[in-house]
Parts: C-alpha cells; structure tokens; sequence
C-alpha cells in the first residue's frame, strides 16, 4: 500500500482509538503512590496525580465515588486506589478514573471493614425502618466514653450550655484498643439495666482507621441494634465513618454534634411554652364566643315562646351576666397560674442561683458528679469542681477549717 492510500486519522480518531485499546487492555488495576497536585473543583469531582520516584499519571474521581472515601486527601498522602484505565481524548492525556480509594498500608482493615459492613447491611441492621426515634424532650441523657477523652468536656459543655435542667448519666468505657469493644457493651447493658436514661450519645474524638476500629467490632454493632435504648453516635470527625454509625438510631458528625441533636434548647422550650399558650386562649375565647352566640339565639326563641319575655330576657341577660364573669374570672386564674408557673420556672434555674453569686462545688464519686452539701464531704485528698456562673474550675483543697455555724 503506497503513502497516499493509507488512511489518515485525525487526532481525535488516533485517542479515541488508544482508549479504547487501553480500556480492553486493561481491568479494574490496583495502584499506590503520593498524591500530588490535589484540586477538589465545586462540581465535587477530584483531580490530582499518583506518583512515586518513577513515574507519574493523571487521576480523576468523580463526585459519586469520593463521597464514600470517609476523608480529604490531600498532596503528600500515600493512598491505594482501584481505577480503570484510559486516556482523556481532548488532551491526549492517559488518566486512571478512579473507583475506590483508600490510605496506604488500611487496605486489609478498610477491606473488613467493606466485608462487614455489607455482611450487615444484608441483615437490614441499616434499615430506616428499624431505627428508633430519639426523643424531643429526654428526662435524662447517656454518654458512653472514656473519662479521659477530650470529647466528653465538649458534650458535657454543650449540655450545660443547651439545656442544663436535664440530668446526665455518664458510663465510663474504655474507646480505643482490644478490650474497648467488650467494655462499650458492657456500659450498654448497664444502662439498659438501670433504665435511667431516654438516649444514649457514644462518642469519642477522631483518629485513624486503627484508633476507631472498635467502633467496626461486629458484636458492639449487635449490641447497638439490639439495645432498647436509642443510640446517637458521634464518633470521630466529620468525615470519619464507622459501622456504629451506621447501626445507630442517629448519626452525628462529631461528639458535639451528638449532644445538640439529642439536647433540645431551654429558649425553643419556653418559646413553645408561650405558643401553646396563646393557642390555648384563643380557643378559649373562640369557645367563649361560640356559647354567647348560641345564648343569643336561645334568647330570641325564648322571647317568641313565653309570654313575660321581657322577665326571661331579664333573666337570660343576668346568666349571660353571670356566665361572662365566670369566664373572666377563670381566664385570670388561667392566666395567674401561668405567670407563676413560668416564674417557678425560672426561679428554679440554677444558673440564676449562680448568676447572684453563688456557686456549687461539685464531687467526684465513682466516675459521677455531686454536689457537696455538707463539710464533712470535704477533702484535702481528692480535687474537686467549682461551678460558678460563667464557667467552672478544678480545685484543691490544702487546709479545710470546720466552722461552727451559729
């Protein structure tokens, strides 16, 4: 075949033609290396590079596929990714197109961690249906976590700052490590036990795969589903996903977010308070209306049928009489009563009490919170908290002086 009868492709036709070569070349491939140049553009999809001290190739992931990576990547990372292979045809580019993508050296955790997890979503564990729902008003609230853990001053705060009036239980557990897993459902049972809270929050702070990993062990999953208690988790960051999550009635990003889904607030409360009681007098004066009118109308029919109608009407006007201060009268009281209730309300929030001066030192007894109430509680040994109006603070006692009250 001579030069001038060879057919002559286009560039376009030439990539086209090597992507799809590529693209029956080549399966789903395995590849690791350091990203580099990351750009996340508002469409949500990825770009960047997988390179290491050889080479390098282009990388797309598109936003329907990182939604499910569980964090950020960023330049520098070392990660594994699953891609297909091809070529993008406008530049001539050969790129990976991104499947899956995970960091470097999890790939045999995050498997356990996808084998499980679809183990269980088999078994509906997952299902909507399933979830209980966390109550809008709890007596009193949970929390499962280490003692230590920086996560439980934040819920706690959080608490104070939303809705100080509700009671908090906390059950002590170890939140990392082998023994963690056997130790959080040991804290489920307990207060499945003493059937002292609405809502449990299990929380605790971010980490790697391996810090959360008791948060995948497949009997604390079992024991979540099974509780009769609802569940919020807030486990880790944001972007931090375990199979706790998942199981639980409801999922929050972080510990904090945990404590304001499950807390409502006291100012929501008293607004509704004052919504349903405006809801209420307007019935009442609605009710008010209605009877007046129907006494009307009987007094018309009365006035045609007996024949000293202006006795009855005198009549009628005194029940009416009698009938519209009654209601008067009942509407104060309602009224009165509402009022003095709403004060008592207030009255009886602490933070009032500490807002005038005041303050409550608090003692730690196994792993709870009380208030000292008499010297004798007192102790040089063992530090104890000052809650004042504006915040709090750990003190110890050097010399306690008993004093005489007289």
């Amino acid at each position: 075949m001579s030069e001038i009868s060879r057919e002559i492709l286009s560039v376009g036709d030439l990539n086209r033609a090597i992507a799809a070569s590529l693209e029956a070349r080549f399966d789903i491939v395995w590849v690791s290396g350091e990203i580099s140049n990351f750009k996340a553009y508002d469409s949500g999809h990825w770009y960047f590079s997988l390179k290491d001290e050889e080479g390098q190739i282009r990388c797309v992931m598109f936003r329907g596929r990182n939604g499910h990576v569980g964090f950020m990547p960023q330049s520098g990372d070392l990660v594994e990714v699953s891609a297909s292979l091809g070529m993008y045809v406008p530049r001539g580019d050969i790129q990976l197109t991104i499947q899956t993508l995970r960091r470097a050296g999890m790939g045999g955790l995050y498997e356990a961690f996808l084998k499980l997890k679809a183990k269980l979503a088999r078994e509906g564990l997952f299902d909507d249906e399933r979830k209980r729902e966390i109550p809008s008003h709890p007596r009193s609230i949970g929390i499962i976590t280490s003692p230590q853990a920086a996560a439980l001053k934040d819920v706690l705060s959080t608490l104070a700052r939303r809705a100080p009036h509700i009671p908090i239980v906390i059950y002590p557990t170890l939140v990392q490590g082998p023994d963690a897993p056997s130790g959080i459902i040991a804290a489920l049972k307990t207060a499945e036990k003493e059937n002292a809270v609405d809502v449990i929050l299990l929380v605790r702070g971010g980490g790697s795969i391996e810090d959360l990993w008791a948060f995948n062990d497949e009997q604390l999953v079992y024991a979540i589903a099974d509780s009769s208690i609802p569940v919020v988790s807030g486990v880790g960051h944001e972007t931090d996903f375990t199979i706790a999550d998942f199981v639980a009635d409801l999922r929050a990003p972080t510990p904090t977010g945990a404590a304001e889904l499950a807390a409502p607030r006291r100012d929501q409360m008293l607004q509704e308070l004052a919504t349903i009681e405006q809801s209420l007098r307007q019935r009442i004066e609605q009710k008010v209306e209605h009877e007046a009118q129907t006494l009307d109308q009987l007094a018309l029919r009365l006035s045609h049928a007996l024949p000293n109608h202006e006795r009855m009407r005198e009549q009628i006007q005194g029940w009416q009489q009698r009938l519209h201060q009654a209601w008067t009268v009942r509407m104060q009281n309602w009224q009165r009563n509402q009022s003095h209730y709403q004060s008592q309300l207030e009255m009886l929030n602490p933070q009032r009490t500490l807002e005038r001066g005041y303050a409550v030192i608090l003692s730690k007894h196994k792993e709870y919170l009380h208030a000292v109430r008499k010297p004798s509680e007192l102790n040089i040994q063992a530090p104890f908290q000052v809650r004042l109006a504006e915040g709090e603070a750990e003190v110890q006692f050097g010399e306690i002086q008993m004093l005489e009250v007289k």
